[in-house]
């Protein structure tokens, strides 16, 4: 039996997701100690990591469409397994940074291989297991390309950061029917706003969600 509690944070490039997570994980760990897992996909382990690097890698353009969705869910498999399921597990409050809900958007609307496809693929590779709930930063996509070119390190600009902007307009359009169609898991934030309100919202939110470790002993 799983016993701890599992949060995603899904949006669409330049949505603010890392720069939120970085504000809020001092806050959180302050309170809540080894009770606490902030992960990310893909990634969040040796093995993970290293497809991340395959995945991501500016050089590696003749990447097939299906070949990159299989390689995000054998990640996340590895990830989960590795990972995740440990820690939900000892009881832990797991915040991952990307998760299913990713490559359906990305892979499935974005590259137009299928969005019921990739869930199919990724329902096997997790063997359905989903978060609890899922936080998500809605931004549009020109907005999110925008903040790329403004904020990011040219050295963290991966493959996908480069693709057009037709294909970030097909990401969030799948983003939000994921949205739609999952109105009990799935929570929007309006990641137009300034970050310390998009922060405010998502402590909040959280606290929330998962209340009882917040709660004093």
């Amino acid at each position: 039996m799983l016993q701890g509690m599992f949060i995603t944070i899904e949006g669409p490039d330049g949505a603010g997701k890392t720069s939120v997570l970085n504000k809020v994980l001092p806050i959180f760990s302050k309170e809540l100690g080894d009770k606490l897992l902030i992960t990310r996909e893909p990634g969040g382990n040796k093995i993970s990591e290293q497809v991340r690097n395959v995945i991501l890698d500016r050089n590696n353009t003749d990447m097939d469409y299906r070949t990159e969705a299989l390689l995000y869910a054998a990640a996340r498999r590895q990830h989960l397994v590795e990972t995740i399921l440990p820690a939900l597990k000892a009881g832990k409050l797991v915040l991952c940074d990307r998760y299913v809900d990713s490559s359906v958007a990305y892979q499935g609307a974005g590259r137009e291989i299928g969005m019921p496809e990739v869930f199919n693929m990724n329902t096997f590779a997790t063997q359905n297991i989903m978060p609890n709930k899922t936080i998500y930063f809605d931004v549009p996509a020109e907005v999110g390309l925008q903040r790329i070119a403004k904020y990011r390190d040219a050295k963290n600009v991966d493959r996908l950061d480069v693709e057009t902007t037709a294909f970030h307009k097909r990401v969030n359009e799948g983003y939000k029917q994921i949205a739609a169609r999952n109105p009990s898991r799935i929570i929007v934030i309006d990641a137009t706003q300034p970050l310390n309100k998009v922060v405010d919202q998502t402590v909040e939110i959280v606290k929330k969600i998962a209340g009882n470790y917040f709660k004093e002993p």
